[in-house]
């Protein structure tokens, strides 16, 4: 049978590895001193993975906390209070009989949905593409790791972590993270089409469960007997028939009428894979948190950070904090000075003439 632990400690990780974007042009991150990217390379921290999964586990865990989906967080035993996400791997032994003594194939998914029989999990993880699921040691596992990052920062969800935020700015923060919490954070379910929310006896009607209520009942998890009525249930993004044998995707806020093929739940903006199935929804769609964080305040193209000052420097169609509105090679403040700007490239017109030379 499958085994879901909890994941344990794991080694600090140091400067991480070498950029993934670059391919080895640096010797690992270098940390800017406010920017998010690499001081030698100028990647982001994402592409260098400096991050270590006890890190990643207590970040979602912070996220979840205080929430409708708290139950899918712990508290550690002699830990520092702090709640850390309860993640789900999926451990799977196959036998391998090829040889003249049988021997075990193993094969480690460092994330599986919670609360299913493997049967169902291992349906799910099917219908994801070969390059996003999460085995581990393989590029699939690295992917969910940056999306972690990248969809998930921490700087969205904690003021400490913050260098761009002003005096008397750490409580607007606090109040965006408590509101977004309350209204928008989601956790997908994975269930038959019919049976998500525990059957489907109230679809069409907004649904505001929490995560225990809202799984499926144990007795039909992993079964493969197709739902009653099962032919007219559409995948919300791509609209084709989902098959009353193949789990897919709910979201609770979504209301129980709607349901999305595993690999078709995805940002409305970006249309990344959400990771690990947390999603935040509004105007009718799930979006990343990134995205949805930015939807509704400016981030800065300096720091990656959410801008809560209203006096902030706006080009083409971008945003900084006044401070951070400097050179990306001298670090020169720009505010009122002439410069060029390249994809988010901001540079004086001194780098920007060297560059070209």
């Amino acid at each position: 049978p499958a085994l879901f632990q909890m994941s344990g400690s794991q080694p600090p990780l140091g400067r991480g590895v070498p950029c993934l974007r670059c391919r080895g042009t640096c010797a690992g991150f270098e940390p800017h001193s406010w920017r998010k990217i690499c001081k030698s390379c100028k990647c982001s921290q994402e592409e260098h993975s400096v991050s270590s999964e006890l890190e990643d586990d207590r970040k979602i865990g912070r996220l979840l906390a205080d929430s409708k989906y708290s139950t899918l967080t712990a508290r550690l035993k002699g830990g520092d209070g702090v709640r850390i996400y309860k993640r789900n791997r999926m451990i799977v032994t196959n036998p391998n009989i090829s040889g003249k003594d049988p021997t075990f194939d193993t094969i480690t998914y460092e994330w599986a949905p919670p609360g299913l029989a493997q049967k169902l999990a291992m349906q799910y993880m099917e219908l994801m593409p070969k390059e996003l699921q999460p085995v581990a040691g393989t590029a699939g596992a690295q992917q969910r790791r940056r999306r972690l990052a990248r969809q998930l920062p921490l700087y969205d969800q904690d003021p400490a972590q913050c260098r761009g935020l002003a005096e008397g700015e750490h409580r607007l923060m606090e109040e965006f993270v408590q509101r977004y919490k309350a209204e928008a954070l989601g956790v997908g379910e994975v269930a038959l089409p019919g049976q998500g929310g525990g059957g489907g006896k109230d679809e069409g009607k907004p649904q505001d469960k929490s995560i225990e209520s809202s799984q499926a009942p144990e007795s039909t998890n992993g079964a493969l007997e197709s739902a009653p009525g099962a032919g007219h249930h559409r995948c919300d993004t791509c609209k084709q028939a989902v098959p009353g044998d193949c789990p897919v995707v709910y979201a609770d806020r979504a209301g129980y009428s709607r349901q999305w093929h595993p690999a078709c739940f995805v940002c409305c903006r970006c249309s990344e894979p959400l990771v690990d199935l947390i999603y935040f929804w509004k105007g009718g769609a799930p979006w990343c948190g990134r995205h949805y964080c930015e939807s509704l305040r400016p981030r800065c193209a300096g720091c990656d950070e959410i801008i809560f000052s209203e006096d902030y420097q706006r080009a083409e169609g971008l945003a900084w904090h006044r401070k951070h509105f400097a050179c990306l090679e001298c670090e020169t403040p720009l505010v009122g000075k002439p410069f060029t700007l390249a994809n988010t490239s901001l540079l004086c017109t001194i780098c920007s003439h060297s560059k070209r030379l």
